[in-house]
């Protein structure tokens, strides 16, 4: 089955071709694009449009590879070791009563393929990518405590997103089918929006619309506003059921649109846009 988008997800036809491409390939998919292009959400789009279970890893700056694969819990043990009682002495005896699956050792023993995502794996340490290398790879891990070897009953579909905060190494992006989503160019932010606001008035989303953009093109922004900051203004903009007239833009002159802190997220930003426009109103 191709993955082809779906009602609640616009996907691009480069992007449809990338998720299948991968799939083919049956390496790893690896997604980069600004914050809130969706590529979180591509995981999850994916598996309902395959009709696959979702299993998710969202790394952390402290998450280590193994993590993912399994973790023997050494201090419950010692616990359970002071305990009394045949039971207790039962419990510890058998070492996989210690043994906490990760969700790689779930994604390989599922009864069924499913979606993997492991998602912002440039959060975790340079070396996080190159310690799942050859389990990613071959499909399997060994667990040294227990003495099995873990294979996947199914190879998963793994989809890896990445900000771009560091820099990933060579080796790992090898091993995957790489695609960067594009920040959506107007008609593809048009169909975006129609998705999540299909009522929504045309004169206020093309006055929205071109606000949006407006400010997203001015120079100097530190942080420029993204897909998932336009739905949040425009979710304001129909629960207080603001006029057009207040969003557009006048004059071919940026103006300061109501409730501007949906789009921009920091002072600077902030300070840079009341600046301009001001500049612009002393010089009409």
């Amino acid at each position: 089955m191709k993955f082809q988008g779906s009602d609640q997800y616009v996907a691009t036809p480069d992007l449809m071709l990338a998720v299948n491409a991968a799939a083919t390939l049956q390496r790893p998919l690896l997604i980069k694009g600004e914050p809130g292009t969706g590529k979180t959400m591509l995981a999850e789009e994916v598996a309902k449009a395959l009709g696959m279970p979702l299993l998710q890893w969202h790394i952390k700056s402290t998450t280590k590879a193994q993590q993912g694969l399994y973790e023997y819990d050494a201090v419950s043990r010692l616990r359970d070791s002071q305990l009394s009682g045949i039971e207790g002495a039962e419990k510890v005896r058998n070492i996989e009563n210690y043994i906490v699956k990760g969700v790689l050792w779930q994604a390989f023993t599922a009864d069924e393929p499913v979606v993997l995502l492991i998602d912002e794996i440039d959060k975790a340490d340079i070396e996080f990518p190159n310690d799942l290398l050859r389990e990613i790879d071959r499909m399997e891990f060994y667990v040294y405590e227990t003495r099995t070897l873990v294979k996947a009953k199914h190879r998963p579909l793994v989809v890896i997103t990445s900000n771009n905060e560091k820099e990933l190494p060579d080796a790992f992006l090898r091993r995957c089918f790489f695609h960067y989503i594009k920040f959506p160019d107007p008609a593809t932010m048009q169909r975006i929006v129609d998705v999540h606001f299909p009522d929504i008035k045309s004169e206020l989303l093309s006055a929205a619309m071109r606000t949006f953009f407006d400010v997203r093109n001015l120079p100097g922004l530190k942080k420029k506003p993204s897909t998932s900051e336009l739905l949040d203004w425009l979710r304001l903009l129909v629960a207080e059921d603001i006029e057009a007239a207040a969003v557009a833009s006048k004059d071919d002159k940026v103006s300061v649109p109501p409730m501007v802190g949906a789009l921009l997220k920091n002072e600077q930003d902030l300070t840079l846009f009341e600046k301009l426009v001001f500049m612009q109103r002393n010089n009409r």
